[in-house]
């Protein structure tokens, strides 16, 4: 089987650890690696692919800055420290991708931004819209907030879930290991690298350790239920050495990696999920002719909506229908059931001064939308 090549997918989340960033000794940046990453985030812009960059590093570089001792910090010192060092995370991102004349955008998320409805929809439009205006937005998870109750804990699974929030089709993980082995090659010199891995389940797990063993701790276990995450929603996920200079073009060289292959593309895969996993808890009636403009892959406007069913909040799953109560569609829905409701029949251009506040231009977008009428 012939692995892809990244220069055939179209939004690359790239993500970043800490190890790879600072230097753990002197607590620096290793600036001279990221412009090296930077010349390759920017060389896959130039060919009009959209790229996000989930990047570590706050903590690391924080608590040099307020010369915190070396070792595990207490939950208040490591939100101290990423508090500082996420301002100078931001700005080395900004000035290594503004060399290349790319704007940087930064996002801190915490576990709730994926989880909740209602925040991953609002998380999911900044990404939306930064990408459109053309930005690379970097995303961190917020430290400066999270306990360790409400955190991911590790960026992988973040990266995932920020791969399938922005629908991305490839997720690149780079690490400090150039991708999945038969065994932890540290402890085993027979180990050989999988270089494709064509569905995660039990024994790629097994693969990749138990809670217990050296190999998870080593980041190995966080990566593949990343690649669960990320396959499950019909995306490519490549594991990729970041111990080099521009490791995106060594890949391309003909580096060595591993790539975790999604069984259908990131639009079907949310499509289906839409359509078949999340439960109803409105109906939306349309006319006519928002059903031929659905059916056409518009979105669903205010003035083509007859009346609402239900009670609903913004993000919730609703069913669109025909007058005569016909399925026609299912899909997220932009506001709650009572503004819903303020804005049937009436044009968009009316949304602000009726709900005295400017929300989407759609009731359900089409990308939020899924045909499932006969």
């Amino acid at each position: 089987m012939t692995a892809p090549s990244l220069a055939s997918f179209n939004r690359i989340v790239v993500k970043i650890g800490s190890a790879l960033l600072v230097d753990q000794v002197a607590g620096a940046l290793k600036r001279a690696w990221l412009e090296s990453l930077a010349a390759d985030l920017a060389r896959h812009a130039a060919r009009g692919a959209e790229v996000i960059v989930v990047s570590s590093g706050a903590i690391a570089l924080g608590r040099t800055v307020l010369g915190l001792p070396r070792g595990a910090l207490r939950l208040e010192d490591s939100q101290a420290a990423a508090a500082v060092g996420q301002i100078a995370l931001a700005r080395a991102w900004s000035e290594v991708l503004g060399d290349h004349r790319l704007t940087a955008g930064q996002l801190l998320l915490t576990l709730g931004d994926t989880e909740e409805r209602r925040r991953y929809l609002n998380a999911r439009a900044t990404l939306a819209r930064l990408l459109a205006l053309k930005a690379i937005p970097v995303v961190n998870e917020n430290d400066t907030v999270a306990t360790s109750e409400i955190r991911y804990g590790d960026n992988d699974r973040l990266a995932a879930r920020v791969a399938s929030m922005a629908s991305a089709d490839c997720l690149v993980l780079l690490s400090d290991i150039d991708g999945l082995y038969t065994a932890p090659p540290a402890q085993d010199p027979t180990a050989t690298l999988i270089p494709i891995v064509e569905r995660v389940n039990a024994s790629v797990e097994s693969i990749a350790g138990g809670a217990a063993s050296e190999f998870s701790r080593g980041g190995m276990r966080t990566k593949v239920e990343a690649a669960r995450i990320a396959t499950g929603a019909g995306i490519h996920m490549m594991i990729a050495s970041g111990k080099v200079d521009s490791p995106l073009s060594v890949v391309e060289q003909g580096g060595r990696c591993t790539w975790f292959l999604p069984s259908e593309n990131p639009t079907q895969a949310r499509k289906r999920w839409i359509a078949g996993v999340l439960a109803p808890r409105g109906a939306i009636f349309v006319d006519a002719g928002a059903a031929t403009a659905l059916n056409h892959g518009r979105s669903l406007l205010p003035a083509g909506v007859l009346r609402v069913e239900g009670e609903f909040a913004r993000g919730d799953a609703v069913v669109v229908r025909a007058p005569d109560g016909e399925e026609l569609a299912r899909g997220l829905v932009a506001y709650d059931a009572a503004d819903a409701e303020r804005l049937v029949g009436k044009p968009t251009a009316a949304i602000e001064e009726i709900l005295g506040f400017r929300g989407r231009s759609a009731i359900i977008h089409r990308d939020d939308l899924v045909l499932t009428g006969a």
